[in-house]
């Protein structure tokens, strides 16, 4: 491998002495995170191709928690509806332990057309992903995997094997959402910085009963392992738990059932195993998700403990992050600091996500009688605290994720959502929003600096007074509701200058 970090950072494609890219972006892998992008990619026409080394698309349910920010993105893009067709809807987590309930808090996020969990197994996901993916003329190229790859300041040149030969690309960009195993990240050299857990999970998605509520998530804590159980209808159920060590190729009936007497609430029973599965789980990220025009996404990027069902959707919050940047700059309207920015926004994200779910998991879990008795006893306490609830939900529905700290915003850099951005509203152009009752001459200078910067600015009008440029990806890159509105437009001006080049 050639490429090094010293790689020149691409913001403007011009013409030079390289060969020009035969694509866009070149996409390795074709999970949810892969075909997630591929379908950005797809929707903002760029040139794109999308390989995968496994023949076809996963058959096991494998990750299944849609989060409500995931939801909403998909909003955004244009993707929601099947999901939540698709999807069983929970709205409750329940934690339970040797038959005690210590808390059950209300899963009901305010301020989002999606209060709730929505189940959907990671197979269905895919199905769905590809369905669009198709429908937009694109297709997946099966058996056909990433070799190796080098870098010059205007593209990639990366090398494919298929069906026992090798295949020459040259790309502008290429985006590694090859898995924890990627070989993207293993050829850029890059860090997996973490630990493994010390014990094997199992996995089961198995037939119950109707003995718990179908919309309820019930974490189990338990001296020997934590439990996790997700509900994909009234009788269908994933377990995810842990043990000491791994008994045959697969967890059996009589495991799950051994595991479910010890831990999981009373009544529930396992009457058959649609698919089970150990694995080995590790505590892991890249501090740098980017190394010159070459990405890492998704597992490739981080990888974490399962319980609280925040990887999946952590992944696609990072092909959302990139997608739209990575346009801007094929378009060779994006400064250098615009896909610079993909690590220094995301890797604060991922790695406050590791740390919630690896404090999950050893606190479910933990062997110590001391520890037990202090969880068992402050769990039902604070549950009933409205700020514990309202943190809880935000962390754990990526609601209150945020990109403040970021060089290219002013301010908090929140998550905004609302009915102009839905049903695929919304595209790789900032959005000016100007309140409704303010001035018209606020109007007109609005008005003139999307003019200003007319390929990547659109002036939408607001419901409430104020100004907010909201950036492709549904978060504030600025927000101004005090002062005046002509101090606030030249602070817009100045935020997207950070970024884009100006229109000409």
């Amino acid at each position: 491998m050639t490429t090094t970090s010293t790689v020149a950072r691409p913001s403007v494609l011009t013409a030079g002495t390289s060969p020009a890219p035969d694509v866009d972006v070149l996409i390795v892998g074709a999970g949810p995170v892969g075909l997630f992008l591929a379908n950005e990619c797809a929707r903002r026409s760029l040139r794109w191709r999308l390989v995968e080394q496994r023949p076809r698309q996963s058959e096991h349910s494998k990750a299944l928690a849609v989060m409500p920010r995931t939801l909403e993105i998909f909003d955004m893009a244009g993707l929601v509806a099947p999901f939540l067709a698709a999807a069983n809807r929970v709205t409750s987590v329940a934690v339970v332990t040797h038959g005690h309930r210590l808390a059950q808090i209300a899963f009901a996020p305010p301020d989002t057309p999606y209060p709730f969990v929505a189940m959907v197994p990671q197979d269905v996901t895919e199905s769905i992903l590809a369905r669009a993916l198709q429908s937009r003329g694109g297709a997946v190229e099966y058996e056909t995997s990433f070799v190796s790859a080098s870098q010059d300041g205007e593209g990639v040149d990366v090398v494919l094997e298929r069906e026992g030969r090798r295949v020459p690309v040259r790309a502008a960009f290429v985006v590694g959402c090859d898995g924890a195993h990627s070989a993207v990240r293993h050829q850029l050299g890059l860090p997996f910085e973490g630990a493994a857990y010390d014990k094997t999970f199992m996995l089961a998605d198995m037939e119950t009963n109707d003995a718990l509520p179908s919309d309820e998530l019930h974490l189990c804590p338990h001296e020997d392992g934590p439990l996790a159980i997700f509900p994909m209808s009234s009788r269908r159920r994933r377990m995810v738990a842990t043990v000491d060590h791994a008994d045959g190729e697969a967890p059996t009936l009589d495991l799950v059932r051994s595991v479910l007497a010890q831990r999981a609430p009373r009544g529930l029973e396992a009457r058959s195993l649609n698919w089970s599965s150990y694995f080995r789980i590790q505590h892991r990220y890249v501090a740098h998700m980017q190394v010159g025009r070459i990405f890492v996404a998704g597992d490739a990027a981080h990888i974490h403990s399962p319980f609280g069902g925040q990887g999946m959707n952590t992944g696609l919050q990072d092909a959302w992050n990139l997608a739209w940047k990575l346009d801007l700059a094929i378009r060779n309207r994006a400064r250098p600091e615009l896909l610079d920015s993909y690590t220094a926004e995301r890797e604060p994200v991922i790695r406050r996500v590791i740390e919630t779910t690896d404090f999950i998991t050893r606190a479910l879990g933990t062997a110590s009688r001391f520890a037990q008795g202090i969880r068992d006893v402050v769990i039902p306490i604070v549950s009933h605290l409205a700020p514990f609830r309202y943190r809880f939900v935000q962390r754990l529905s990526e609601l209150g994720v945020d990109y403040h700290g970021s060089a290219l915003i002013e301010g908090a850099g929140h998550r905004y959502f609302d009915n102009s951005l839905r049903d695929g509203g919304i595209g790789s152009r900032f959005v000016l929003v100007v309140g409704a009752d303010d001035a018209s001459h606020t109007a007109q200078e609005a008005r003139r600096l999307a003019d200003d910067f007319h390929t990547v600015l659109e002036l939408r009008s607001g419901a409430h007074a104020g100004i907010a440029l909201v950036r492709p990806d549904g978060y504030t890159a600025y927000e101004s509701y005090r002062g005046t509105p002509a101090e606030a437009l030249e602070s817009v001006r100045e935020v997207l200058q950070r970024q884009v080049v100006d229109s000409t």
